[in-house]
């Protein structure tokens, strides 16, 4: 998610078919055997992580400054997920300085990724096939392939891919998860993929296409299994989206169906989740996860930069405090869960104001949905990753 223009995301996010799921409980996949699921997956989305603890970032867990990787798998994160641009040479201009490292490249990816599996958890590696971040809204074609013809893109997406998880693989750090385009609502590489522009949905077939080849290659190389999955805004889009994806564009090699669940700008209530991942999971017969979501514990503000969730963002029953965001996390999984899904993964759950400088700001437009306080402490919304669904209980609680 771009966290700034998110906001205009919803007005650019597909008027696709709003059905209402289809309440069918088969489980099955049209021929009569059982749909598999892998064990339910806790994720978090920790690309800010890195760029935070070089600005001045710090990361407590009781009051006791601690590696931010530790705590997120001590506290129950199974996955962590990292974004991933071509060329993010926008970073030395929002810190006004040329020689300024680059985040969220290839390199910081790796490190993120070496950081995570130091601490026994997998990895979620999400491309966005863009130098910034892509959206619903923004699906910017990368600067060096802009003006090359469609054959051209459609191979360095391929390229591209490959290159990059060929040299993860070599440095041991392939990752066990790869999601092929970010809310791609719109399609990707835009213009070459834009769905709602002058690209056919076969188009865009033929560039994600690419792209999980170039997976599936390292997959063969490399002997390790690795889950394909694409990803769309919001559960009111993708009955819609992922038939024409599938149907029309012909993509049919990858195995989760993931989308975005943030209240502000869904019209699904939470208590009808369930249903929806249900009828995600029959009718296109694969695991579902929902990517990206968060709530907040607070409407105040650590710095200057302003946060992108008020008051609209609340559903009733849970307020915004430590208690209430965890609250909705626990009846999120539940749903998640009860309708046959395979994960949730929170976004920027870390993002803690710091020097960190975007082109937006400098600090956090997100500290009031991070699980962790303005003092940097790991708080009470952390509680929803060790609540052990089929008890009711939280499992760290009782081991303690």
């Amino acid at each position: 998610m771009n966290k700034v223009l998110l906001l205009f995301a919803v007005a650019m996010v597909i008027a696709a078919c709003s059905c209402s799921p289809n309440s069918s409980s088969d489980d099955d996949n049209g021929n009569g055997e059982p749909i598999t699921t892998s064990e339910f997956v806790i994720g978090a989305d920790l690309s800010y992580v890195n760029q935070i603890l070089d600005h001045g970032g710090v990361y407590k867990d009781e009051g006791v400054e601690k590696d931010p990787y530790q705590i997120f798998a001590e506290k129950g994160t199974e996955v962590v997920r990292f974004r991933l641009f071509h060329d993010p040479q926008w970073i030395k201009d929002a810190y006004e300085d040329q020689d300024k490292q680059l985040y969220h490249n290839v390199e910081d990816v790796a490190l993120g990724i070496q950081r995570a599996k130091d601490q026994g958890m997998e990895v979620l590696l999400n491309f966005h096939y863009s130098d910034i971040w892509a959206d619903p809204a923004n699906q910017e074609v990368p600067a060096a392939w802009d003006g090359e013809s469609f054959e051209a893109v459609k191979d360095s997406i391929y390229q591209y891919t490959y290159a990059t998880l060929s040299k993860l693989n070599e440095d041991g750090l392939l990752p066990e998860m790869v999601q092929v385009g970010n809310e791609t609502n719109s399609g990707m590489v835009h213009p070459y993929g834009e769905v709602y522009g002058d690209a056919t949905w076969q188009e865009l077939g033929q560039l994600i296409n690419s792209g999980i080849s170039a997976v599936r290659e390292i997959e063969d190389e490399s002997g390790e299994e690795i889950k394909v999955m694409l990803h769309i805004a919001q559960p009111e889009n993708v009955s819609y989206w992922f038939s024409q994806i599938t149907e029309i564009a012909g993509v049919r090699d990858f195995e989760v169906v993931g989308f975005s669940y943030y209240t502000p700008y869904s019209d699904v209530p939470l208590n009808e989740i369930s249903a929806y991942v249900e009828s995600f999971r029959n009718d296109f017969e694969r695991e579902v996860m929902i990517l990206e979501t968060a709530y907040s514990w607070t409407f105040e503000g650590a710095d200057d930069y302003n946060n992108l969730f008020y008051t609209e963002s609340l559903v009733d029953g849970f307020p915004a405090s430590q208690e209430g965001q965890r609250d909705f996390m626990i009846e999120l999984v539940k749903e998640v869960l009860e309708g046959g899904g395979s994960g949730v993964f929170y976004w920027e759950p870390a993002w803690i104001t710091s020097d960190l400088q975007d082109l937006w700001g400098t600090g956090s437009s997100w500290e009031n949905n991070a699980l962790f306080d303005f003092e940097g402490n790991a708080h009470t919304g952390f509680e929803y990753m060790s609540f052990d669904y089929e008890t009711g209980t939280d499992r760290l609680k009782e081991r303690d």
